[in-house]
């Protein structure tokens, strides 16, 4: 690319300061990445009460009030630098996002909204004009409403474009008309005889609506989700900004996930010394509470508990293989209590190969990571998967249905294991993933092919690298639309 651009983004969480999921992964590292190719990349999240400070300075760049449903609301702006020297922007208002959750709240419609609102007038307090505002998932979707309809004609904003990236339909902040007319939020709905308009009362609609660029977190999910299956009731709307619809895999920060330096697993190791990696396994197995023995296989699993995971297949399948394979199973994760209880089920039948940890706990997701032979992702849908990504980073062997970002980065192995990164199955049924998990507990007991097979995995660049120019390809193009909206 030929000159810097200036990008804010707008996300619900980015991590170190808060990380609920992948989102946080790929708000906090994106930024960073494009500030390394020249960018000047910045973060705007809000300051929640459970957001990590420690080793930050906060310094006060200001405050405002906004009018905001009939009250008027004390908006702080703190500012944070990472490690990296990436700005972060932090949104402070004591009635919205002075409390430890970050999602779940009952006014999550009314906390988000407020923070949207604030991001487009940060950046005029600061004085620092973005070319492009990326807004992340549905939390942030009304951004590119507010710069396209509310925002118009403010010369601050005369060059502004905007991105709105999917990271999972599933979520879409769905509004009635009761909200929309107190919210004024009618004023960004398509007009009345758009047939789109009836399905677009969700924060994420209107970000697809309005935004110049919609893009996905993989290329197999942008055109997935034009279908009815994967859609969730927008695929009439997607099929309508077909032509600005793109999809970018995600990357992975391998300075952030290293297990040559990371502190939170029992032993460190690199592609040269992998023998140290075992020592991780025993690590897990002793925490499970599992027998410690190097030579039964163990897969892992660390994961929301939510439909989309694929959890319903995952204890059937193993509730069969338990019966057949001497096998261990450790998982990480909470969510619906209709999976937790099934998993505890599971557990409670087989205490001696499955262990379930019902909790968010990234450190052991970590130790996950680098102690299974083999890491678990029967998603029903998948729009990209980061740990997966990770694990393979950390030597396991990926376990995946063949759907979204799974299908493009985990090529199925052939039977030799001479090629191939993982064992793939496609329908979404218990007895598939039953015969892969069979399939890749045989080519595990070939220890040679199985060494070079990890080598292969921990090898493979899931980096930003490759992403990294179609990123920047994406801005120029929706700097160009947005130019070319203006004109006409």
């Amino acid at each position: 690319m030929g000159h810097s651009l200036k990008i804010l983004f707008a996300a619900a969480e980015a991590s170190p300061l808060v990380k609920v999921g992948g989102l946080g992964d790929v708000a906090g590292s994106l930024p960073l990445a494009l500030r390394q190719r020249g960018h000047d990349a910045r973060i705007i999240i809000p300051c929640y009460g459970s957001i990590n400070l420690e080793g930050y300075k906060c310094n006060n760049r200001g405050r405002f009030v906004m009018s905001f449903l009939n009250n008027r609301e004390s908006i702080v702006i703190n500012e944070v630098l990472l490690q990296d020297g990436t700005p972060v922007y932090l949104v402070e208002n004591e009635r919205y996002f002075d409390r430890p959750a970050v999602y779940g709240e009952a006014d999550d419609l009314e906390r988000f909204l407020l923070f949207s609102r604030a991001v487009m007038e940060v950046p005029k307090r600061l004085d620092w004009q973005p070319d492009v505002l990326h807004s992340h998932d549905w939390h942030t979707g009304v951004v590119p409403a507010l710069l396209k309809v509310a925002y118009r004609d403010d010369i601050f904003y005369s060059l502004c474009a905007s991105v709105h990236t999917i990271h999972n339909l599933g979520y879409q902040g769905w509004f009635d008309g009761s909200f929309a007319s107190r919210a004024g939020l009618y004023d960004y709905l398509p007009p009345p005889e758009d047939p789109n308009r009836s399905k677009s009362y969700s924060m994420v609609a209107l970000g697809i609506y309005h935004s110049d660029i919609i893009s996905t977190v993989s290329k197999t999910y942008a055109t997935e989700i034009l279908t009815p299956e994967y859609g969730m009731g927008l695929e009439m709307l997607l099929q309508m900004r077909q032509d600005s619809l793109l999809g970018i895999r995600n990357g992975i920060d391998y300075d952030q996930f290293n297990p040559a330096n990371d502190r939170l697993i029992a032993a460190n190791y690199d592609i040269e010394n992998l023998d140290k990696r075992v020592t991780n396994k025993l690590a897990l197995q002793d925490k499970a509470g599992l027998p410690v023995n190097a030579e039964i296989p163990l897969l892992g699993l660390a994961a929301r508990l939510v439909d989309q995971k694929g959890i319903d297949i995952l204890a059937a399948a193993l509730d069969s293989l338990f019966d057949e394979a001497d096998v261990q199973f450790v998982l990480q994760g909470s969510g619906d209590p209709k999976y937790e209880e099934t998993l505890k089920m599971l557990e409670s039948r087989y205490p001696d190969k499955a262990r379930m940890f019902l909790v968010l706990d990234f450190a052991l997701a970590r130790l996950i990571f680098a102690g299974c032979d083999m890491y678990l992702t029967p998603s029903r849908f998948e729009p990209c998967g980061l740990s997966h990504l990770i694990a393979m980073h950390y030597g396991a062997i990926p376990i995946v249905r063949r759907t979204g970002g799974l299908a493009e980065t985990v090529p199925d192995c052939t039977s030799d294991l001479s090629s191939g990164l993982g064992f793939v199955f496609e329908g979404y049924d218990a007895g598939a993933l039953l015969m892969t998990l069979r399939r890749a507990l045989a080519a595990w007991q070939h220890k040679d092919r199985w060494q070079r097979l990890m080598r292969r995995v921990i090898q493979s660049d899931f980096s930003w690298k490759s992403s990294l120019p179609q990123y920047e390809a994406l801005y120029e193009m929706a700097i160009r639309k947005s130019t070319a909206s203006q004109i006409v």
